[in-house]
C-alpha cells in the first residue's frame, strides 16, 4: 500500500523530473565555464585544482547534511582505499582528460562524447566480464557512434586536426568514467551514493592539489579575479548543487527516469555554446545530437540486465 496520495505522488514525480532535468543542465554548464576560463589564458591543471578546492567544503557540507538525517556505519580501511582509487579514476583522471580535451573541441561535441558513457559501460562489460550484448544494444551502440561522427565532422571542418586530439582526450575521459561506474556499483550498495561521491571527490581534490604542487604551485594564487569567480561557480552551481539535485531526484523517481531526463544536458550544452561562446550550431550537429540521444535512450530503456548501472552512468557526472 502506498503511503502517499495520488496528488502527493504526482508532486514528487514532477519535482523529481524537474530536478533531474535542471541538474543535467547545470552539469552541462561546466564546459561553458571552462571554455570561458581558457580565454583568460589559464591552464587545465590550475582550473581543476581550483574547482576541487572550492568544491571540497561544499561536498563535506552535503555529507554532514546527509549524516544528520541518516546515521552511517563505519567504513573499513580496505573500502577506504577502494574509494580513493575510484576517486582518482572517475573524478580526477576523467576530469583532467576532459579539461584537456576542451582546449581543442567545441562544448557540444564534448558533451555528446561524454553522453556515450553507457555504451562504454556496456562494451567494458562485454570484453572484460563476457556479458552478452543484445541486438538492440548493438544497434544503439552503432547508432550512437554514428551520431558522434556527424558532430565530429563539423568540428574537424572548423578546428582542423586539433579536433582529433580533443576528441581522443574526451573519449579517454569517458572511458575512465565508465570504468569508475562499473567499479562503483558494489561500493554504492555498501556505503551509499552520497558518501561515495563525497569520499571519491575528496580523493580527487587531494590528487588535484598534489598535481598543482608539482606543476606550478603559485598558479592558484596569481589568477585573474574572473578565474576565481568562474571556478567558484563551477564548483557550486555546476558540480555540488546538481549532484545534490540528482541524488534527490533518484530517491523520488528512480535511476532510469533520471537518466532519461538527462537528455536535456547535451541539448542545453549545444545551445549554451552558441549563446555564450558563439559556437556554430548546424543542422549536421543537431542531427548528430538527436541520433546520439535516441541511441542512449534506447540503450537505457531496453537493457533489463544492467539497467541500474547504465542509468547511473548517465545520471551523475562529477567530471
Amino acid at each position: 500500500m502506498s503511503f502517499f496520495s495520488s496528488t502527493e505522488q504526482r508532486r514528487l514525480y514532477l519535482t523529481g523530473i524537474l530536478m533531474a532535468g535542471l541538474g543535467s543542465i547545470l552539469f552541462s554548464g561546466k564546459a561553458i565555464l571552462i571554455k570561458l576560463a581558457y580565454s583568460y589564458g589559464t591552464e587545465p591543471e590550475t582550473l581543476l585544482a581550483l574547482r576541487m578546492i572550492f568544491a571540497l567544503p561544499l561536498f563535506w557540507a552535503l555529507y554532514y547534511w546527509q549524516a544528520r538525517s541518516k546515521p552511517m556505519s563505519p567504513i573499513s580501511i580496505l573500502d577506504t582505499f577502494k574509494v580513493c582509487g575510484l576517486g582518482f579514476l572517475g573524478y580526477f583522471l576523467s576530469s583532467y582528460l576532459d579539461f584537456l580535451g576542451l582546449q581543442y573541441i567545441s562544448v557540444g561535441l564534448e558533451r555528446i562524447i561524454l553522453y556515450l558513457t553507457p555504451t562504454l559501460v556496456l562494451l567494458i562489460s562485454f570484453f572484460v566480464f563476457k556479458k552478452r550484448i543484445s541486438r538492440i544494444q548493438w544497434l544503439a551502440l552503432i547508432t550512437g557512434y554514428l551520431g558522434v561522427t556527424l558532430v565530429f565532422i563539423q568540428d574537424v571542418a572548423i578546428l582542423g586536426s586539433e579536433a582529433w586530439l580533443g576528441m581522443a582526450l574526451v573519449f579517454a575521459s569517458a572511458c575512465a568514467y565508465a570504468a569508475y561506474m562499473i567499479g562503483s556499483g558494489e561500493m554504492v550498495r555498501r556505503i551509499g551514493s552520497v558518501r561515495l561521491v563525497v569520499f571519491a571527490s575528496s580523493a580527487s581534490a587531494v590528487c588535484s592539489i598534489i598535481q598543482i604542487l608539482f606543476y606550478e604551485p603559485s598558479s592558484i594564487f596569481n589568477q585573474a579575479p574572473e578565474i576565481y569567480g568562474l571556478s567558484l561557480i563551477n564548483a557550486s552551481i555546476c558540480t555540488v548543487i546538481p549532484m545534490t539535485m540528482i541524488v534527490v531526484a533518484i530517491n523520488r523517481i528512480g535511476s532510469p527516469l533520471v537518466a532519461q531526463a538527462g537528455i536535456v544536458g547535451p541539448i542545453a550544452t549545444i545551445f549554451m555554446g552558441w549563446l555564450v561562446l558563439s559556437e556554430t550550431v548546424s543542422l549536421l550537429q543537431l542531427g548528430g545530437m538527436a541520433i546520439v540521444i535516441a541511441a542512449m535512450w534506447l540503450l537505457v530503456k531496453n537493457d533489463p540486465s544492467d539497467k541500474a548501472i547504465l542509468a547511473k552512468s548517465t545520471e551523475v557526472d562529477g567530471r
